[in-house]
C-alpha cells in the first residue's frame, strides 16, 4: 500500500462478511466507511479517526449520496468500495411475489448502482486509479438442484454482468471492477439451517468462514492488475455437478 492513507466503504457492515472486512481494512491501515441500515446501535464497531459509522437502507440514493459525502468530507478520498449489502432468501420460482422482487432489486441492484455511481465519480476527481468489489454468489454459475434461488439470482448475476462491463468501461482510468462469489458461508445467515446439509452444497465439503470471503475481497481491492475478474470461493461449486 502507498504511504497516504487510503480510503474504503464497506456497505452492509454490521455482520458477517462486511463486519470482517471493515476489520481488516482498519487493521491495514485503511480509513473505513462503514454503512448499514442500524450500524451505530449495532455496537459491531465505534467511531475513531479512522472509522466512520453512516445508517441507512442502501438501496436508496440519498443513504448512497451521505456515505459517499462522508468519505470525502472526512478523509479527504475514496481508494476503494466493497459493495457487500445484500439480501438472499430461496422460494419455488412461481411463489415470489412482486414485492420480493422489489426488495431485493432495491438492497442488491440500487444498493450497488448509487453508491457505486459516487465512489467511481469521486476516484474520475482524483485520477489515482480505484477498486470497487461486489459480492455475488455461486450459485450464478452453477445452479443447485433443490436451491430455488432463481429470482435472487437475476440480481446476483446482474452485478457479475456489469462488474465485467465497467471493468472494460473504465480500464484506461485504472479503476478496477471485480466480484467475489461465495458458497455457503457461515454467518448469520445461516445460523438456523442444518450444518451437515450445508457442507453437501460444496465438492469439498466444508463451509467456508467469514474470514475465507474477507482475503478475496482483499485480494482482490490490493491487486492492481486484475479486473472483470469473478472469484469464486466455494469450495469448487462453481466446477459443475459432483
Amino acid at each position: 500500500m502507498a504511504s497516504k492513507q487510503k480510503t474504503v466503504i464497506v456497505t452492509g457492515a454490521s455482520q458477517g462478511i462486511g463486519a470482517g472486512v471493515v476489520q481488516s481494512f482498519l487493521d491495514r491501515g485503511y480509513n473505513v466507511v462503514a454503512n448499514s441500515r442500524n450500524i451505530r446501535k449495532s455496537d459491531t464497531f465505534i467511531e475513531s479517526d479512522h472509522l466512520a459509522l453512516v445508517d441507512g437502507n442502501i438501496g436508496e440514493s440519498a443513504v448512497a449520496s451521505k456515505i459517499v459525502e462522508t468519505a470525502v468530507q472526512k478523509f479527504g478520498s475514496i481508494d476503494a468500495l466493497v459493495n457487500n449489502a445484500g439480501i438472499f432468501f430461496t422460494k419455488p420460482f412461481t411463489d415470489y411475489k412482486a414485492e420480493d422482487f422489489k426488495a431485493l432489486s432495491s438492497t442488491n441492484l440500487e444498493g450497488f448502482l448509487y453508491v457505486t455511481q459516487g465512489a467511481v465519480k469521486q476516484m474520475l476527481v482524483q485520477k489515482s486509479a480505484g477498486s470497487v468489489v461486489s459480492i455475488t454468489a455461486s450459485l450464478v454459475a452453477n445452479p443447485i438442484a433443490g436451491i430455488t434461488a432463481s429470482v435472487p439470482m437475476i440480481t446476483k448475476g446482474g452485478l457479475e454482468a456489469v462488474t465485467r462491463s465497467l471493468a472494460t468501461e473504465y480500464a484506461k482510468e485504472k479503476i478496477r471492477f471485480n466480484a467475489v462469489a461465495p458458497g455457503v458461508v457461515d454467518t448469520p445467515l445461516h445460523k438456523n439451517n442444518p450444518k451437515d446439509f450445508l457442507k453437501t452444497l460444496s465438492p469439498m465439503g466444508a463451509i467456508s468462514d467469514v474470514q475465507d470471503i474477507v482475503e478475496a475481497v482483499v485480494y482482490l481491492t490490493e491487486a492492481r492488475q486484475v479486473t472483470g475478474e469473478v472469484l469464486h470461493v466455494d469450495g469448487g461449486a462453481h466446477s459443475g455437478k459432483w
